[in-house]
């Protein structure tokens, strides 16, 4: 069995199992948190699609970390005018295992 959930502005396919990061949630560390924007849920031959959640459906997942991520550079240039801006960007993000998908 599978869904897709919506957390943090972006979707994602998960299973149960599943470790994956995600924007930041304000949970402590080995805490359960709980996903209830679940936009598709899949099993072996069943396939239903929320219009735009389906309800009832919980997707539950344990918080492993918190951390930030890989440093990006931001840079603004003018050609021939002596203008440069450089500045650097780390998205925060938690990290979940997916512990199951169930119906409410």
């Amino acid at each position: 069995m599978h869904a897709v959930i919506k957390t943090g502005g972006k979707q994602y396919r998960v299973e149960a199992g599943d470790k994956l990061d995600v924007e930041s949630l304000l949970s402590d560390l080995g805490g359960e948190v709980e996903f209830s924007e679940v936009l598709l849920l899949s099993d072996a031959d069943n396939v239903e699609i929320g219009t735009p959640y389906i309800e009832g459906v919980r997707v539950t997942a344990k918080v492993l970390e918190h951390g930030r991520g890989r440093k990006i550079r931001v840079i603004k240039f003018k050609r021939r005018k002596k203008y440069r801006r450089q500045m650097g960007h780390r998205q925060n993000y938690t990290r979940v295992e997916i512990t199951g998908i169930a119906r409410a």
